[in-house]
């Protein structure tokens, strides 16, 4: 095995959602501190890192009277999980003054080693990027669960959805158990929590099992 990448000082997005590799995520960025993060990650090809939210909120917010978080800053407490996902940068505007939008796909996954928050409130962390999916070939018990997924591009492509509004990027890879687990978990509405479990499993086979019983239970697609 080769050694882990790692990476230092990355920026991080604490976000109220998880970004799985592969996933497309649209963002409207009006905060200074991630304005100014931003416009420096797409001016030099960088990515950033997304991380979900345990506590606090994605817009920063003053702390009530007497809860202001360590270091005192003044702002809310902000809690977020140690594996995110990076995230690249593939369309950049800036509509207005102080509002960039931006679409951004999931690259590999990372574990925090050392977090530090900057005065300003923004997050920076050391990380090691995490080993990609192995290609698994989807078996027959869940080719169902790969087919619904299917249907559902195909509806989507039939209605003319434009390619900069699809949920889902091309190409879509419906034979890898990876690719169509990670791309449920977007779509489905579960918790939180969960998405975030089932983005760190290392197994994208054993993913797919549970995202085809969630499908099951919720008589989703099937």
């Amino acid at each position: 095995m080769s050694e882990a990448l790692t990476l230092s000082s990355l920026p991080l997005f604490p976000l109220g959602a998880v970004l799985f590799p592969g996933g497309v995520l649209p963002l409207r960025i009006f905060e200074v501190r991630y304005l100014d993060m931003i416009g420096k990650c797409h001016k030099a090809g960088a990515p950033f890192g997304v991380v979900s939210l345990i506590e606090g909120s994605e817009v920063r917010r003053p702390a009530d009277t007497g809860s202001s978080g360590p270091g005192g800053d003044g702002f809310a407490h902000e809690t977020f999980s140690a594996v995110g996902t990076l995230a690249t940068i593939t369309e950049f505007s800036i509509p207005q003054p102080g509002l960039m939008v931006i679409r951004c796909v999931g690259a590999q996954r990372f574990e925090i080693s050392r977090r530090e928050k900057l005065k300003h409130g923004l997050w920076i962390a050391d990380v090691t990027r995490l080993e990609d999916d192995q290609a698994v070939q989807v078996p027959p018990d869940l080719q169902g669960t790969a087919d619904a997924l299917g249907k559902l591009i195909k509806s989507l492509q039939e209605r003319e959805v434009p390619q900069a509004q699809m949920p889902l990027q091309s190409p879509y890879q419906l034979d890898d158990c990876g690719w169509v687990s990670n791309r449920w978990c977007e779509l489905l509405p579960i918790p939180l929590e969960l998405k975030q479990r089932l983005m760190q499993l290392d197994n994208p086979l054993m993913r797919l099992e549970l995202v085809s019983d969630i499908l099951e239970r919720t008589g989703i697609a099937l």
